[in-house]
């Protein structure tokens, strides 16, 4: 898009995992003197707000208290029943998506619409959301729903920052820096003008660890366990030492897993079923009980900002080689 504008904008919504790329966004954003009164955090609930099953437990609150470090507010998306939910739906419609406004309440909207149908397998990792269908239904089209169902989007300008770099894979190195969000309407009585931005499209891992260094951030305790990305924590694209190592760190939901697979009758790695893939893999040696305990927590309770009288740490996951989007 020509001519674009980062200060042009009335609200910036920087969708938030909790991760190290998209903790660079806000800091890129306080890099370039964005007020931080026109910035929110957004972050969407894989599990939905139930069980912890694919995610660390710790995310929704190590996100809550970096927004809190920046005085940055925090609001959480999700879907009803979270991808466990819409991973065994059989013969029903997917489920409402939920989402947090700034008065405090919670709206509800969707889930009475459409044919049922039967999922009954795990996501797929494919670059196509169809089969990878976790990111679009539990993150892409939640942040949307959102966007969409919120009055005060209405006749202003939003910018929607996320975090896809063109180092982790050839598709995400196509995308676009700067198009129309797919919230984005334009025409109409009451327009909402949102773009969708990648600002780090095109930085190197380095400069995401310098940007964190630089604004004193700790990273995800999965970060410091060995972990290269913090995507959810039985995520479909790891490899067999990222399978090992979390059913390392959450034994029982590694064999909930393994349990779904057989009830499926569908693994979810195309070439190797679970249980083989954990026995393959080699955990990280640099899980300790002291990390487990802080990842597998509700509450996170380490510092999230690294004072100047202590030496900011490279974790061991950072340069690590993972599995992720292809």
């Amino acid at each position: 898009m020509k001519d674009f504008d980062l200060y042009s904008y009335d609200k910036y919504i920087v969708s938030f995992s909790g991760g190290k790329d998209s903790t660079a966004l806000l800091l890129f954003l306080l890099d370039n003197n964005v007020s931080k009164e026109k910035i929110e955090l957004w972050h969407q609930e894989i599990d939905g707000r139930g069980r912890s099953l694919f995610d660390w437990e710790v995310t929704p609150d190590y996100c809550r208290k970096l927004g809190e470090a920046f005085n940055i507010p925090v609001y959480f998306q999700w879907k009803v029943g979270g991808f466990e939910r819409e991973m065994t739906r059989t013969e029903s419609l997917t489920a409402p998506v939920c989402f947090e406004l700034p008065d405090g309440s919670i709206q509800q909207t969707g889930g009475d619409r459409g044919k049922p149908s039967t999922r009954n397998k795990f996501p797929q990792p494919s670059p196509d959301l169809r089969v990878r269908w976790c990111s679009a239904y539990l993150k892409v089209d939640v942040c949307a729903t959102a966007l969409r169902h919120q009055e005060r989007f209405q006749n202003i300008r939003t910018l929607v920052l996320s975090g896809e770099r063109g180092e982790e894979s050839k598709q995400r190195a196509g995308y676009a820096i700067i198009e129309p969000d797919r919230a984005d309407l334009r025409k109409g009585r009451n327009p909402r003008h949102i773009d969708r931005f990648r600002p780090i499209r095109d930085w190197k891992e380095q400069q995401i660890w310098d940007i964190l260094e630089k604004y004193r951030v700790r990273p995800h305790p999965c970060y410091f366990m060995g972990f290269g990305r913090c995507s959810c924590k039985f995520c479909v694209f790891g490899n067999c030492h990222q399978f090992a190592s979390a059913a390392c760190v959450s034994h029982d939901q590694a064999n909930d897993l393994i349990k779904f697979e057989r009830d499926f009758g569908y693994t979810m790695k195309r070439d190797t079923d679970l249980a083989s893939l954990i026995r393959k893999g080699v955990p990280y040696d640099s899980i300790t009980e002291e990390l487990k305990q802080l990842a597998t927590s509700y509450e996170y309770t380490a510092p999230v900002l690294i004072s100047d009288k202590e030496t900011w740490q490279l974790p061991a996951g950072a340069f690590r080689k993972c599995g992720g989007p292809s």
